[in-house]
């Protein structure tokens, strides 16, 4: 007789997308932020992402003397490119979802990439990601940019 080979269920990950506002009070020092961002990425089961649009509306915002800075932070990520699929995708989100829910283009990429990836959003702007299939999650409830987030030209 054979000896019995057990099976290890496989270790599913679950990639989860940061968008912008959450990663630019990341940077910033915000205490709710480092806590939601040292809590996800101590979790086994988690893979840390961010869609190339992300990444681009941080990095040319940042100044000179956050570049190293920003880069290191950047660097824990990785980052899912904008492809043909993902575009046409966020065109129909961005259509349907501008006037009601007041979504600009890098919204409907970034639900587009975790529709066509199976990743969930950490955000500040759930409102944001009404569409069917996207997993949005709220960065934290408390505390600056609670409320609508963080501007790109915010001190």
């Amino acid at each position: 007789m054979a000896p019995s080979r057990r099976r290890h269920a496989p270790i599913v990950t679950l990639r989860t997308y940061f968008d912008a506002d959450v990663v630019i009070w990341l940077l910033r020092g915000h205490e709710a932020a480092i806590a939601q961002f040292d809590r996800l990425i101590g979790e086994p089961d988690i893979e840390m992402w961010m869609s190339a649009v992300q990444r681009a509306e941080i990095v040319m915002y940042m100044k000179a003397s956050e570049e190293k800075s920003t880069l290191e932070l950047l660097s824990l990520f990785h980052t899912e490119p904008v492809t043909e699929e993902v575009v046409d995708l966020a065109a129909t989100f961005y259509r349907q979802w501008r006037s009601s829910h007041g979504i600009d283009v890098n919204d409907a990429i970034l639900a587009a990439t975790a529709v066509l990836t199976g990743g969930r959003i950490i955000t500040l702007n759930t409102k944001h990601f009404p569409m069917p299939g996207v997993s949005a999650e709220r960065g934290w409830e408390e505390g600056p940019g609670a409320e609508s987030g963080p501007g790109l030209s915010s001190p």
